[in-house]
């Protein structure tokens, strides 16, 4: 657990501080001594009496008591020195900097699970091993430079790659991005990502704490408690973004579901982020532009000014915007006309507002004063001012500065340039400021921050199903498909509709099943997997005959069994499924349905449980939902209907966590209702 002594040590010791600051040990030793920690400073060392001005000791058996100790020694040293600093020096708090681990091989982890042994008796609290350290307002407990400036309202950075920690610092630094404290856990082997974040929730103080909080992820051990702590922040004003990697399809399996072959580890991800409100970001330029965004006051809506003096830059981001489903709106109309009076001539402002190459400190204020005042619909404003040579920007940099403070709506500046403005930026930073250096990567970057939903209720209103009669079907069931009466049993306990159908494998029990359903059906062979594909789906059967018929071809196809009918229904196919993925229970996916699931792939998923509210988020995500709502006279899927069957295989896959795959595919659906006519679940305990 997380302690005072790691965030606040009354005292550090670097077991392994030397002279060569290019060590780790040297090095960390001399951020401490340059961020000038205010409390006593200790250094191990056999070989030398004094490193970096610091008097040494030979051993850590003659340390006095010490709160937190930053370890630059061989792993195989490390067991005896956490040993003796625990038991005898009273140390609660341990930053291993030290690789040669879990990382390495068996040997390393042994001695790995050795440390974490130890400093668990002692209740003790430790970073890494195979870290770069820790930073706080306290002390700069990393071997790494830079070293960002450190403000307590700046962000929290939680990275389980130490390299990639440093450049996200270096790359937020660069726009201004300020940082409260930086955790590079290492190999985890007592804390990682989730552990610290949980901290950072269960401490959260409205008056003091950061409300950004930034993480880099490459693998998730604890889905339910990042879920946890990371809705619960954002409920309580945080906002948090993350960079997941390793999610490319070549880690995801084969499987025999169409769910199967969707229902990747990374979409799991996706599900998950989503669920906590998580902004997801894929790169670490993406993710300080992200953390940028959240300095400044969130959007109220999505409607935004772009302001500028130059037009390709604004055009790009009016594009970056436009197709991310944000508005840029025309602006028009007598309180247009009296700014355009304003300017020089050649500007326009109906949105893009140019005021020109030429446009001075003056013009830019006139504008941001009419974007605030007298443009309701502006939500947002978005400047670009580089410098094209003509004379310097201070003016102009200063007088965004000033209206940031006094217009009520955010405003977001982008500096093109760089070389020939470097004083006048560092001057605008130096105020407490962050700035965007690239219009596009800022525009997409806006994108997900407005699209991404907020956390989901932590205990969401659920459709009813009976669960008795579910666990007496699972309970009953054997590894493996479910016969199609267990399947029909299943969807009528969770309430799923469902098509009337029956399955028969004699020719005179088939035609005794199609006189009571009724024509027309739909004739489908049972066993094969892919049905379509070895000629085992007949449409349109309306007589006796042609039922006689099929029933006798069908059943000459391999591996049939059985054959069902199906009354046939009409309206737009759609799909629902569910897989269970390890760690991270169920996802629930939904989508177009048929053929058009392998062919588009064009799916939303959410981790079980899923409320009928954000099942519905989720159809209206997908790429196809134009189709779902109906376009050039083709009658809509009742939205309401197909979001409550979603949300009921959510709660169908949490009474039954056995079921390991389920397709209903498809469904059809119509204005009406969403009815199942086909599905497959199966079974692993």
């Amino acid at each position: 657990m997380i302690n005072d002594q790691l965030l606040n040590p009354s005292g550090i010791v670097v077991v392994g501080g030397s002279d060569d600051i290019q060590k780790p040990g040297g090095k960390v030793l001399k951020n401490l001594i340059d961020g000038r920690f205010s409390g006593n400073l200790y250094v191990v060392n056999p070989k030398a009496e004094a490193v970096q001005g610091v008097e040494t000791f030979q051993q850590v058996e003659q340390l006095p008591q010490v709160d937190c100790a930053i370890l630059a020694i061989a792993a195989k040293y490390c067991p005896a020195a956490v040993e003796v600093l625990a038991r005898q020096k009273g140390t609660r708090a341990f930053i291993i900097l030290s690789a040669g681990f879990s990382e390495e091989n068996a040997e390393g982890a042994a001695l790995e699970k050795q440390i974490v042994d130890v400093v668990n008796e002692v209740g003790g609290a430790l970073i890494g091993p195979n870290c770069i350290g820790v930073l706080t307002t306290h002390y700069q407990g990393v071997f790494t430079t830079p070293i960002p400036e450190l403000d307590a309202h700046g962000v929290d950075l939680i990275s389980g790659s130490g390299a990639t920690a440093l450049f996200i610092m270096d790359t937020g630094m660069q726009k201004g991005v300020k940082f409260s404290s930086v955790f590079s856990v290492g190999n985890s082997a007592q804390l990682g990502v989730e552990e610290v974040l949980e901290y950072l929730d269960e401490s959260f103080d409205p008056e003091k704490s950061s409300r950004v909080k930034l993480l880099y992820v490459e693998s998730i051990a604890k889905p339910a408690k990042l879920l946890k702590h990371a809705s619960s922040l954002i409920r309580k004003g945080c906002r948090i973004a993350a960079i997941k990697s390793g999610g490319s399809a070549a880690g995801s399996r084969a499987a025999s579901s169409h769910t199967g072959a969707l229902a990747s580890p990374d979409i799991a991800v996706e599900a998950l982020f989503r669920k906590a409100g998580i902004v997801r970001c894929h790169g670490r330029d993406e993710l300080a532009t992200v953390a940028g965004i959240f300095m400044y006051p969130a959007l109220k809506g999505k409607n935004m000014a772009v302001v500028t003096h130059a037009g390709g830059p604004a055009v790009m981001l009016t594009d970056a915007l436009s197709n991310g489903g944000m508005e840029v709106p025309h602006l028009e109309g007598p309180k247009a006309e009296e700014l355009l009076a304003k300017l020089f001539n050649g500007s326009s402002v109906g949105n893009p507002i140019d005021f020109l190459a030429t446009g001075t400190a003056e013009h830019l204020g006139f504008i941001l004063d009419a974007c605030d005042k007298d443009f309701d619909k502006i939500d947002g404003i978005a400047v670009i001012f580089g410098n094209p040579g003509l004379f310097p920007v201070f003016d102009v940099y200063d007088m965004l500065d000033r209206k940031m403070r006094e217009v009520h709506k955010p405003i977001f500046p982008i500096f093109p340039s760089y070389t020939i403005v470097k004083e006048e930026i560092a001057d605008f930073v130096n105020k407490g400021r962050v700035y965007f250096p690239d219009e596009v990567i800022f525009g997409n970057a806006l994108v997900k921050v407005c699209s991404t939903p907020q956390p989901q209720p932590e205990k969401p209103e659920l459709p009813a199903v009976d669960e008795a009669r579910i666990r007496k079907v699972i309970n009953g069931a054997e590894n493996g498909y479910l016969t199609p009466v267990q399947i029909h049993e299943l969807l009528d306990a969770a309430g799923i509709a469902r098509a009337k159908e029956g399955v028969a494998d004699t020719e005179d029990r088939i035609v005794s099943l199609a006189n009571e359903i009724g024509y027309p059906l739909v004739m489908k062979v049972v066993g094969p997997v892919h049905k379509s594909d070895v000629g085992g789906v007949v449409l349109n059967v309306s007589d006796e005959e042609t039922v006689r018929k099929e029933f006798r071809r069908m059943m000459q196809i391999k591996d049939t069994y059985a054959v069902m009918l199906a009354q046939q229904l009409k309206g737009t196919e759609v799909f629902i499924g569910a897989k269970r993925e390890d760690k991270f229970g169920h996802m629930v996916l939904c989508g177009l349905g048929g053929i058009f699931i392998e062919v588009l792939k064009d799916v939303k998923a959410g981790l079980a449980p899923v409320s009928c509210h954000e099942a519905l988020d989720m159809i209206k995500g997908l790429k196809s939902y134009k189709i779902i709502q109906g376009v050039r006279g083709q009658e809509p899927v009742n939205e309401i209907k197909f979001a409550e069957a979603v949300a009921r295989v959510s709660v169908l896959v949490k009474v039954a966590p056995e079921i390991f795959e389920m397709d209903l595919n498809p469904l059809l659906g119509n204005k009406e209702n969403v009815v199942a006519v086909d599905a497959r679940i199966r079974i692993e305990k």
